[in-house]
This record gives C-alpha cells, sequence and structure tokens, in this order.
C-alpha cells in the first residue's frame, strides 16, 4: 500500500549559469497541502510531520525537499514522495533514488535543463514547433543589444515561475526601464529573455504523460502524452495575465466552448503540445501556455514543468481551482479524480 509524503519547496534553487529562479512565498506548501488533505479524506494514506495536522496550516501536512525533511517522511512510513516542489540537477531527492521508493512528479535533471525557457524554446523551434521570436538580453550587453523582433515585445526571465517578473512594452523606452529595473533587483540573475508579442487569444493546455487512466470509470492506456481541454485566459492586465497568486485563475480563465474545443486551430495546438511533451519526456502533467496570431494560428511561448496543483479540498480554498483542474472538470474529474490519476503514473527512479 502506498503511503505518500508530499514535498514543499524550503528554499530557492541554486543559480545556473548567472540565473536566478525565484520561489514562491510558502514553496507550494499551500497547493501541498490541499493535495494531503484532499487525499486523506479520501481514504488515501498520507504521512504528514505531526500527528494532527490543522486544517488551516499549510506545513503540518507537507515536508520540506530537504534531506532532514525526507528523511523524516521516511522515518513516519512514507514509501512515496510527492515532488511537488521546484526540482533541478543535485537537488536532495536524488540521493534516496537508488532506494525502493516511487516518485510522482518530473525526473529532477530533466526539469533543470527544461526550466531555461529560452533553451526549450529553441529545443521547440529546432523541431518545428511554432515558437515566437526570442532575443536574450543579458546585463553586460545591455547598451549595444540590437533587436529584430518589432515592438510591443514581452520581458521575461529566463528561469520564470508563471507569470511572475513578466512585462508588455511597447518601445524602445519602455524597454530599458524594464530591463534596468530587472537587472538592479538581480532578483532573476543577469540574463533576460524577450520575445515576439500576438495579441490573439491565450489558451493553457495541460500535457499528461504517457499511461494508464481512469476515464468515466473506463481503463485507458495512453502511449504518448495526451492534452486535456484547452483553458482560455482573459482579464489581461497590459496584455499579460496576472500572477494567480494575486488574482485567482477561476476569475480569469474557463475552459473552451465545445464548438472551439473541436476546431482545427485548436487540435493543431494540441498536436504541438503533445509534439513538445514527447520531445520532454515528461512524467507528470506540465502545462503549456500558448497565443494565437491574427491568423488564429498558435503559438507555444511558455512551458511550465510545475504546473499549480492547489485545489478547493479545505474549506477555506474554496475558490483555489488550478488551471489543470479547470481542464480535469471539462473530462468529468474532479479534484481527487486528477490526484488519483497523477498517482497512477507513479514511477521508480530504477525504471
Amino acid at each position: 500500500m502506498q503511503s505518500i509524503a508530499i514535498l514543499y519547496q524550503s528554499k530557492l534553487p541554486p543559480i545556473k549559469n548567472g540565473i536566478q529562479k525565484p520561489m514562491k512565498p510558502g514553496g507550494y506548501s499551500d497547493s501541498g497541502a490541499d493535495i494531503a488533505y484532499e487525499l486523506q479524506k479520501n481514504g488515501i494514506r498520507i504521512v504528514t510531520p505531526i500527528s494532527k495536522p490543522n486544517i488551516k496550516t499549510d506545513l503540518d501536512w507537507v515536508f520540506p525537499d530537504t534531506k532532514k525533511g525526507i528523511q523524516d517522511a521516511l522515518d513516519k512510513g512514507a514509501n512515496t514522495f510527492w515532488l511537488n516542489t521546484v526540482l533541478y540537477k543535485t537537488h536532495e531527492i536524488e540521493s534516496f533514488f537508488e532506494r525502493n521508493f516511487q516518485f510522482i512528479g518530473q525526473l529532477p535533471s530533466q526539469v533543470d535543463m527544461y526550466d531555461d525557457k529560452y533553451f526549450t524554446n529553441e529545443l521547440l523551434r529546432k523541431n518545428k514547433i511554432s515558437i515566437p521570436k526570442t532575443k536574450l538580453i543579458s546585463k553586460e550587453n545591455l547598451t549595444n543589444c540590437k533587436l529584430d523582433i518589432d515592438f510591443p515585445i514581452v520581458v521575461k526571465p529566463i528561469r520564470g515561475r508563471g507569470s511572475q517578473g513578466v512585462s508588455l512594452v511597447r518601445n524602445q523606452r519602455e524597454l530599458d526601464n524594464t530591463l534596468k529595473e530587472i537587472f538592479s533587483n538581480n532578483e532573476y540573475g543577469n540574463t533576460v529573455y524577450v520575445e515576439q508579442f500576438f495579441s490573439g487569444q491565450e489558451i493553457t493546455v495541460t500535457v499528461m504523460p504517457s499511461g494508464n487512466y481512469l476515464i468515466d470509470e473506463q481503463e485507458k492506456i495512453y502511449k504518448n502524452p495526451w492534452c486535456l481541454p484547452a483553458v482560455k485566459r482573459f482579464n489581461h492586465k497590459d496584455g499579460i495575465v496576472p500572477y494567480n497568486g494575486i488574482v485567482a485563475v477561476m476569475e480569469n480563465s474557463s475552459v473552451l466552448e465545445n464548438n472551439e474545443l473541436s476546431s482545427k486551430k485548436i487540435i493543431d495546438a494540441y498536436r504541438q503540445c503533445e509534439k513538445a511533451s514527447e520531445l520532454l519526456n515528461i512524467k507528470a502533467p506540465i502545462r503549456i501556455d500558448c497565443r494565437a496570431d491574427e491568423k488564429g494560428d498558435y503559438f507555444l511561448f511558455d512551458l511550465n514543468m510545475k504546473p499549480n496543483m492547489t485545489g478547493p479540498s479545505r474549506p477555506h480554498r474554496g475558490n483555489q481551482d488550478s488551471l489543470t483542474l479547470l481542464a480535469s472538470r471539462k473530462i468529468g474529474w474532479n479534484y481527487i479524480d486528477l490526484l488519483r490519476n497523477m498517482i497512477r503514473q507513479s514511477w521508480k527512479a530504477s525504471c
């Protein structure tokens, strides 16, 4: 029987090539607690740091992703780890891979590679996947950087998290001011990238890994990654969807209507998202943001290896559907259905 411990991010990831990935306040302990409580109330054994966790105290439900935290979970009987944290090469969890445990989440080495958004976009571009024009700008080449992308453009951290630190700039003066602010704060490191801005509809596509799923009480085997229904985003602020720590996704997102879900443009976007996910050899859900050009053709502009997994499991969290959960509801899954299907895809590092 699986005994699941949920890990949360306890510290900033290491700086890589001068680039810092920002940390979410609380390190995803909120979604970790949502997951743990939902599993527990549905009869799935979970391991918690204390014997009687408080329903409103996130840290009562999750373990820090440190060697001590992981060992503490093991000492309390965990045999499965839910990697609800930011992963990277040399993460402490890797030292436990040789043991006979199950894991839910991505491989740290893959996340380390593909969290570099510029690297990932170039990989997708080389494999004939539609990506906006992009360019790197470093603190060192700021004065002599020449763009070959027309304004407006989007400025983004290379190892960003959702829309945090993302801004739309309309001219050179705005770009200069934005870059000056980013590099003076040094929150995201010494390099950012800019990309072509598309003004068409924005959608988010959750891609599930290949595996064995239960849908409408029927077992279904997917040999390749597959897409949940697309979610459209609206109520943008200055062209950018607000960070979900400020505006709950339920306030600016909804699943597309059936006629659009079956349209050729959306189906084409799905195929590109699935191809991208296959290239990345995903082991858990990822989220891909896409935006349409003036012709309605979608371009993949942001690939998130760790989509948020918040849910309305606890009474005070009733508006915390994640984008993935919104999409899941369209195929008949509620929160526990989504989580159970993620558990079905757990893996051993030796496999």
